[in-house]
């Protein structure tokens, strides 16, 4: 139900963390997996987890919020292995600090990379998927998008606009055999949750009914599933993946 054997697969923020799990379980599952991050070498590591895995890989140097730059890497890759079957928005960055002390900056370069960086890799893959009258896309959004957090406006307010994105191309996209999900993963234990101070973290992790923090491998099994077979008749929707955090 979950093989993906033929499927040509694009993650953006696929180097590290959640992104490069998400590319592992895609190869693992069949797929050629086409890997965005921002710089050669970072594209190259993305691209050598989908090595490993067993299937082929494709690294991109891109800032997601390069509109041009994601037309190109999209047209490329359809030239290169014939199409793009899967999209997967996983590129994220945080600048967090009370909205009072925010700069320009810090809102620009947390929108521009979440919000209009999905936004610009689903514009350059509709075509193709289009043509193919296949496709699932997904996005990585978070909880935070729905509860809200202290010091991370820019990032909420990046966040849940990926969810009503999702809906609105969910329904634009349907009658065309293409589906458009989100997941919002909770607290995961990644590289950019690491430097958090340990009280926070035992704060955190007293708000999980689960009491663990989830791993990167539990949001990629979540892609797998909304991507597949399995997940053939899900549109629109959000899949939280957060040990009941937000509950």
């Amino acid at each position: 139900m979950t093989d993906l054997s033929g499927k040509v697969a694009l993650v953006t923020g696929g180097s590290r963390g959640i992104g490069r799990a998400i590319v592992s379980e895609l190869a693992a599952a069949g797929c050629r997996v086409a890997v965005v991050a921002t710089s050669e070498k970072s594209a190259e590591a993305g691209a050598q987890a989908a090595i490993d895995a067993g299937a082929e890989g494709k690294g991109y140097a891109a800032d997601v919020s390069d509109a041009g730059r994601a037309q190109e890497v999209v047209e490329d890759l359809v030239a290169t292995w014939g199409g793009v079957d899967i999209l997967v928005n996983n590129a994220g960055v945080t600048r967090d600090t009370v909205l009072m002390r925010m700069s320009d900056e810090d809102i620009d370069s947390v929108v521009d990379t979440n919000l209009k960086g999905t936004l610009y890799y689903c514009r350059a893959v509709t075509k193709p998927m289009m043509k193919a009258r296949s496709g699932s896309i997904v996005n990585i959004s978070s909880i935070v998008g729905i509860t809200g957090n202290a010091g991370q406006s820019n990032y909420a307010a990046a966040k849940a606009g990926i969810f009503g994105l999702t809906r609105s191309l969910a329904s634009e996209l349907g009658s065309r055999g293409i589906r458009v999900n989100a997941i919002a993963p909770g607290y995961i234990d990644t590289d950019m949750t690491s430097g958090l101070p340990e009280k926070v973290k035992e704060v955190s992790l007293q708000r999980i009914p689960l009491s663990r923090f989830g791993q990167p491998a539990d949001i990629a099994r979540g892609v797998r599933f909304l991507v597949s077979e399995a997940g053939s008749y899900v549109t629109g929707t959000t899949l939280v993946i957060d040990g009941g955090m937000s509950l």
